[in-house]
């Protein structure tokens, strides 16, 4: 019997030349990381077990994102915390302000995830690395500490959905965005629940490895243990001068065992919204009725690359924000940054009234830099819109892609790139 990429890296990971879905393993880890939220409470948990030292210093990734430039004293705190820790056991990847980004769009970036890889990271948002073809999935604080002390982890292996997308012609504006939150509409927020979500087509294979980042990141959001695309040569050109370490692609075998297989038209989907305040209440744009917005976010670990700041700056050339919004821009990397300014965006984004930050998830998890107060609307590119994810708890959350995101902040409402041009 056939295995899935998923199993097939699970196996190679466990010493075993295969495993089945149910099963408990112990694996070995590539890479664990963490950032400011999280790291402070595996260093507790991994000082409390009198191991001396980590299990491999360049296997671990230390990334201070999220209240970054810290915000208060407690968040201060918290980065000294992990500053310390980086020093003291002289772990090679610890990424400081300044020379720093969103982790989820830095460890792509700097070579550190790559395929055939088993990777773990005390955030949920860690499945985004499955789309070089590498397992990756989100554990807790205890766990991350267990492994950065043992370079194992414990895992039960996940049946695999099989999600086709097919078809060579796209609708306008387009994106992994809105793919993965039109499949998130249609099986819902625990319509994956601890199953991978291997994604394949012919649209999936037409997408950028931006594209796939994007979607990857959101397997959580239907609940996946992880989301994971089969490497090919756009793969291989991403990773290639990228790496830092030998990487191995894996395939799925034709007479590998899916637990569902769902297939969908490309040209049936157009840019979608996620309505508050859950990623599941998805409509297509066109839908979405007359809704006034007061603050537009793009970046996040799901939208602040390159590739989204190009879409975005595209849509605002030559126009203005509604001047009730807010926009606010924030690539993902100073890598990102720096690129985004050679080639005039911030220009762009400045000219056309929005806020440039540095790199940090901000305002994704209502941290600092675009907090919501009671009653106010964003319709933002990141990936969660539950109650109060960005603020007050009676504000509302709209999940779409940059396109989207960047007219409605033109039109001062919900609104498609096609009524800005």
């Amino acid at each position: 019997m056939g295995m899935t990429i998923t199993e097939k890296i699970l196996a190679a990971h466990c010493g075993r030349d295969r495993v089945v879905p149910g099963e408990l393993i112990s694996s070995r880890v590539d890479l664990a990381l963490a950032n400011d939220i999280t790291a402070p409470i595996a260093i507790a948990e991994f000082n409390r077990s009198g191991v001396e030292q980590v299990f491999d210093r360049d296997r671990i990734a230390l990334v201070p994102d999220h209240f970054t430039p810290n915000k208060d004293i407690r968040s201060a705190e918290q980065a000294l915390i992990m500053r310390q820790f980086a020093r003291r056991h002289r772990i090679t990847h610890y990424f400081e302000i300044g020379r720093m980004g969103i982790e989820h769009c830095l460890l792509p970036q700097e070579g550190l995830v790559l395929p055939g890889d088993l990777i773990i990271g005390a955030d949920s948002h860690t499945c985004t690395y499955g789309a070089l073809g590498a397992f990756a999935t989100g554990v807790g604080s205890t766990d991350l500490a267990a492994a950065m002390a043992t370079g194992e982890v414990w895992l039960r292996v996940p049946e695999t959905i099989k999600v086709v997308f097919k078809g060579t012609e796209w609708q306008r504006w387009v994106g992994g965005k809105d793919l993965i939150l039109y499949l998130i509409g249609k099986i819902g927020v625990d319509g994956a629940l601890y199953r991978a979500l291997e994604f394949t087509g012919e649209a999936v294979a037409a997408l950028s490895l931006e594209g796939r980042l994007t979607m990857a990141n959101m397997a959580i959001e239907a609940g996946a243990k992880n989301g994971i695309f089969a490497p090919d040569e756009k793969t291989e050109v991403y990773v290639m001068e990228r790496a830092r370490r030998p990487y191995r692609f894996y395939r799925s075998d034709q007479e590998a065992r899916y637990s569902e297989v769902l297939e969908f038209d490309i040209g049936a989907i157009e840019p979608q919204v996620a309505f508050p305040h859950l990623p599941e209440n998805v409509r297509p744009v066109s839908e979405a009725g007359t809704v006034q917005i007061d603050q537009a976010v793009i970046g996040s670990c799901t939208n602040g690359r390159i590739e989204d700041l190009r879409q975005a700056a595209g849509i605002l050339r030559g126009k203005r924000v509604d001047s009730r919004v807010r926009l606010i821009v924030i690539p993902g990397t100073q890598e990102i940054y720096r690129q985004a300014l050679t080639e005039g965006l911030l220009e762009i984004f400045i000219e056309a009234g929005a806020a440039v930050s540095t790199p940090t998830c901000g305002p994704c998890l209502g941290g600092h830099m675009g907090v919501l107060a009671r009653g106010e609307k964003a319709v933002s590119t990141t990936n969660r819109n539950f109650a109060g994810r960005m603020g007050h708890p009676e504000s509302e959350i709209y999940l779409s892609g940059p396109a989207v995101a960047a007219a409605s902040a033109i039109l001062g409402r919900l609104g498609g790139p096609g009524e800005v041009e």
